[in-house]
């Protein structure tokens, strides 16, 4: 099988000149800073979008997390000292399933995260395991929660909970733009939200984010920390620890220039994901799954899981992983080594957070016994290329790959 030319990628920015129309905008008005016409532009659309009260424009999805963090945390809790976090020594319930930027913030605000399972519904945060973890730690009073891979959560169950124990809810909705759970965006069921615009993502501004707010109140608050917190005096003046947090009003006009493509970029990659359903349907696998009846994803990236009983032999360490051809069985390393070999790019399941060296001391809950079920997606699973520029004939022979890989 002959690789390709021009390298396929998992999900790669795709342009369509509108960008370059607003990036010169602001060159042309000399908006080259964190204020413009740009960034108001993009925060009214986005606020009106997800139906929230506001949004700000930020430095990145993970900026946008930790000024959430620290938002929630002072609501709380209430103002720290000087070099303390608004979270110090206060345990957190963090997806457990998710890149580390989702749970990072936390730790940055002095908090401690406690990991919650995934149910294998959506993979995302189990309700029924975040019912145990609130009987385990009543005291708890911030729940982060990540939409995995554009698919929501059981939101509206998890939002329940956080309100029966009178604990805010962080929605970490970074991956899922554009995806809805009962007709609603996700981005405007937690308490804050945050989206990023991170190259990979359905739309990009090569980096950025945003926080979603409630409340004109705390748009204002995160607007004042993210600028350095500097008062309303005639001179610099500083209350509280500020951040180099805001948006170039470049990058929103990148963003500005993308919005208008939402919607085709996720009709695209739905395309991708039901053409790898319908195509590998005879092997033992499934792909990412959602509630059909209630949720719309935003099909960022299509992901495949291998049933159990169909692992070829496997031995992994933190940095590698060595495995055995078996007949009529595979295993994501296999597939991934497959991919890689057409010059496609794959990549690993998110590889859970009670499993980092960094956090595997954390407390970490579950609803079954012994062996989790995100255990079980990272070991079976990966991504695909979901790229909404490939072909329908590049991903035949990305398919042909993976096909070979069970022969």
């Amino acid at each position: 099988m002959e690789p390709f030319k021009n390298k396929v990628w998992l999900s790669s920015p795709t342009m369509h000149g509108d960008e370059q129309k607003w990036v010169n905008d602001a060159f042309e008005k000399n908006w080259v800073s964190t204020v413009g016409e740009n960034i108001n532009v993009i925060e009214k659309e986005i606020a009106n979008f997800i139906g929230v009260e506001e949004a700000v424009a930020l430095s990145s999805g993970t900026a946008a997390l930790h000024m959430a963090v620290k938002l929630a945390g002072e609501k709380l809790y209430g103002r720290p000292k000087v070099g303390d976090g608004t979270l110090k020594g206060k345990k957190v319930f963090c997806s457990d399933m998710t890149f580390a930027a989702t749970v990072n913030p936390v730790v940055y605000e002095g908090g401690e995260p406690v990991f919650i399972d995934i149910e294998l519904d959506t993979w995302n945060m189990d309700p029924e395991a975040l019912k145990k973890a609130f009987e385990i730690f009543p005291d708890v009073k911030l729940v982060v929660l990540a939409h995995l891979y554009g698919t929501p959560a059981k939101i509206d169950e998890i939002r329940e909970i956080c309100d029966e124990h009178n604990a805010l809810l962080i929605e970490d909705a970074a991956e899922s733009l554009g995806a809805t759970y009962k007709g609603k965006q996700t981005g405007a069921f937690g308490d804050v939200s945050i989206i990023s615009f991170n190259g990979n993502k359905i739309i990009t501004g090569s980096s950025g984010g945003m926080l979603l707010a409630k409340s004109k109140d705390d748009a204002a608050k995160v607007r004042k920390w993210s600028t350095q917190s500097r008062e309303t005096a005639p001179w610099y003046q500083h209350e509280e620890l500020g951040y180099n947090y805001r948006m170039s009003n470049i990058i929103a006009g990148v963003v500005r220039g993308q919005l208008p493509y939402l919607k085709d970029h996720i009709r695209q990659k739905k395309d991708i994901f039901e053409y790898y359903k319908q195509e590998l349907k005879g092997l033992p696998i499934e792909l990412n799954p959602f509630n059909e009846e209630h949720s719309l994803p935003n099909y960022w990236l299509s992901c495949l899981k291998i049933k159990p009983e169909y692992i070829s032999s496997m031995i992994t360490n933190d940095y590698e992983a060595f495995y055995k051809k078996e007949m009529g069985k595979s295993c994501p390393s296999e597939i991934l080594d497959a991919i890689a070999n057409i010059n496609a790019e794959g990549r690993p399941i998110w590889k859970p957070m009670h499993l980092q060296p960094i956090y595997q001391a954390n407390e970490f809950i579950t609803t079954g016994s012994g062996w989790a079920n995100g255990d079980d997606v990272f070991k079976c699973g990966l991504c695909l290329p979901s790229d909404n520029k490939m072909s329908k004939e590049e991903q035949d022979v990305i398919i042909s790959a993976i096909k070979k890989c069970f022969e």
